[in-house]
């Protein structure tokens, strides 16, 4: 019986008058996130990144040339604030990953772009983060991964609200 089971047997002793059968899925798809985030951090660490600073560099490396967003667009594709996002700017520039200029297209607005250093570091952590992913599955049949995506998929598109435009 693994931990969510115990919590559960226990709720369903003492609250027999309640259907509890939603926290064998939602409490281990809890465990399995917080889990996950542990194992994915490790790779992050040996390139000496933070969480949210991989997600910074691997949202402009996902733009494509030439790898650079404003600001506002991070933060939309990372789903966190725009001040969260403009603290791990700054270390990352501080770093001299990626660089912050004022925009062309709007004097006022800034766009920050990769390094060619932050474009080596975010290829190189990528590679080792899908292989680590990989590692993380191995554990489940092709059909049991593609079952498991449908309906994370399926589920996902009920939770989150709808993306403007």
């Amino acid at each position: 019986m693994d931990h969510v089971a115990r919590i559960q047997a226990a709720w369903a002793r003492v609250r027999p008058d309640l259907d509890v059968t939603p926290i064998g899925v939602i409490g281990r798809l809890h465990r399995v996130g917080i889990l996950l985030t542990e194992q994915l951090k490790v790779i992050y660490r040996r390139f000496g990144l933070s969480e949210g600073e991989f997600d910074v560099l691997a949202t402009l490396r996902r733009a494509g040339e030439p790898f650079e967003r404003a600001p506002g667009e991070i933060a939309a594709h990372t789903m966190v604030t725009t001040s969260a996002v403009t603290k791990r700017i700054d270390r990352l520039e501080r770093a001299g990953l990626v660089t912050r200029r004022r925009s062309a297209k709007d004097g006022r607005g800034r766009v920050v772009a990769l390094t060619p250093a932050g474009r080596d570091l975010i290829d190189r952590a990528f590679v080792e983060h899908v292989r680590n992913e990989q590692r993380l599955l191995a554990d489940l049949t092709p059909e049991q991964v593609t079952q498991l995506e449908r309906l994370l998929t399926i589920w996902l598109e009920k939770l989150e609200p709808p993306r403007p435009g």
